[in-house]
C-alpha cells in the first residue's frame, strides 16, 4: 500500500515538473504572451480529482516554486494558487459533477482571477499595460481544459492515482 502510494505521488510530481517545463520554457515573445499558466491548469485538475490528497500547502509551496523559476514577485504565485486551490477543494464535489463545458466556465474564472491579481500586484510596483495580449493565457487554458482534463484522467486512471 506504501509503495502505490508513493507510485501515485510520483504520477503527481511528473505532471507539474511537465507543466513547469511548460511555463518557463522559451517562446517567441508573441508566444510567451499567449502562452497559459499550466501549472496551475494541473493544480486545479488534481484539486478536483484527489482532493485529499492535494492541498492549500501543496499548491502554495508550488506557487513559491514558480515564483523562483519565472523571476516574478516572491510569493505572488503562491498566494494566487493556495486561493483558488482552496476554492476547488471547497466546491470539488460540485465541480466533479459538471459537464466539462461548465468546468470550462469555472476554469475561466479562475484564470481571469489569476490574471486580475497578477495585473493587481504588478501595477502596484510599476505601470501595467491594460492590453488584450495581457489576457489571452485566460482564453487559451480554458480552450485547453478539455484536453487537459481528458489527458490527465487518462493518467489519473492508468496510474492508478486515487
Amino acid at each position: 500500500m506504501l509503495a502505490n502510494k508513493k507510485q501515485n505521488l510520483h504520477g503527481y510530481i511528473v505532471t507539474l515538473i511537465f507543466a513547469m517545463f511548460l511555463k518557463i520554457m522559451p517562446l517567441p515573445d508573441y508566444l510567451s504572451r499567449l502562452n497559459p499558466d499550466w501549472v496551475l491548469l494541473i493544480l486545479i485538475y488534481w484539486s478536483i480529482a484527489i482532493p485529499e490528497r492535494i492541498g492549500v500547502f501543496n499548491a502554495w509551496l508550488v506557487g513559491l516554486i514558480i515564483d523562483v523559476l519565472t523571476g516574478r514577485l516572491l510569493g505572488q504565485q503562491a498566494l494566487i494558487y493556495s486561493l483558488i486551490s482552496f476554492t476547488c477543494l471547497k466546491l470539488h464535489k460540485r465541480l466533479r459533477q459538471y459537464s466539462l463545458l461548465q468546468q470550462s466556465l469555472f476554469i475561466f474564472l479562475s484564470l481571469l482571477f489569476s490574471q486580475i491579481m497578477i495585473f493587481w500586484i504588478e501595477s502596484i510596483d510599476s505601470i501595467t499595460q491594460f492590453t488584450l495580449i495581457f489576457w489571452m493565457p485566460v482564453f487559451i487554458g480554458t480552450l485547453f481544459w478539455p484536453l487537459i482534463y481528458i489527458a490527465l484522467r487518462f493518467i489519473r486512471i492508468f496510474g492508478q492515482i486515487r
